[in-house]
């Protein structure tokens, strides 16, 4: 398997970060309270592998003391198209659950054990607030925006949290972005008393040698104005922006590696 930076160099690409998000498991599930039920990764993994079939498992009944949970079989609604979502998920359900890691593992599309597939957050927000005892994965804006149930998770700290701005802060906050080839650092199961453990960032890629320079730089000249007027926006929908030392790191970046055909740098980085 060619790594994500060496992928990069093969095609001549660069890519850069330009918000951060979370991606958080939801559930339908009568007589609980939102953020109510709580789960550890390995009980997400073993749900989704087919391995825990009933809301009131020992497994989930034992985190869970004091709430009434159902007998009833437990659907499992995931992503029928590939996407970043699922490989977030995937992802940190491999960092938690071996046998996940072994029989799943973690791609933008995987051959899922069992569950019902809806097409893109809004196909498997949809199924799961339709479906009673369901429990599905969708990013953090659909779970404002359409005041879903969500859980809360057992982090890599030790701490049960749930999924806000500031946990998908503290996920980031240690992050190495200048020591990450290409700002690739997967930000699941981080380290952090607060950190949301299914966080991610979005990415944009160009092309490192643009055969038209005056349009690669219309476009930078864009993501320069975008991180420095466009962070209520990003909050707005629910998207955290990035920290500014991040923001100089990419701007830096540009200038370093995207080129026109003559080798010179197209964007110019203010000092």
């Amino acid at each position: 398997m060619i790594s994500e930076h060496r992928e990069l160099e093969i095609n001549g690409l660069t890519q850069f970060p330009t918000v951060l998000g979370g991606v958080v498991p939801v559930i339908n599930l009568d007589g609980v309270k939102q953020g109510q039920i709580r789960l550890t990764g390995t009980v997400l993994a073993d749900i989704f592998l087919g391995k825990i079939k009933r809301w009131n498992d020992p497994a989930i009944a034992g985190l869970n003391a004091g709430i009434d949970l159902p007998a009833s079989n437990i659907t499992v609604v995931h992503r029928a198209d590939g996407s970043g979502t699922t490989f977030l998920f995937a992802d940190y359900l491999s960092k938690v659950s071996p046998e996940w890691k072994e029989k799943v593992g973690a791609d933008a599309s995987v051959a899922w054990p069992v569950g019902t597939g809806g097409k893109g957050n809004e196909g498997v927000a949809n199924f799961v607030k339709q479906i009673k005892n369901s429990i599905g994965y969708v990013e953090a804006a659909y779970v404002k925006q359409s005041k879903m149930n969500y859980v809360q998770l057992l982090n890599h700290d030790g701490a049960y949290v749930i999924p806000t701005e500031d946990g998908f802060k503290a996920a980031a906050a240690n992050t190495q972005w200048d020591k990450a080839p290409g700002f690739y650092e997967i930000l699941t199961n981080k380290p952090g008393q607060n950190s949301w453990p299914i966080t991610g960032a979005t990415f944009v890629l160009m092309h490192k040698s643009q055969v038209n320079p005056a349009q690669a730089l219309a476009v930078l000249k864009f993501f320069e104005w975008a991180y420095a007027s466009g962070d209520e926006m990003a909050l707005e929908l629910d998207y955290i922006p990035l920290p500014d030392s991040v923001v100089q790191l990419i701007e830096n970046s540009w200038e370093a590696n995207i080129k026109g055909k003559d080798g010179k740098a197209i964007f110019s980085v203010k000092h």
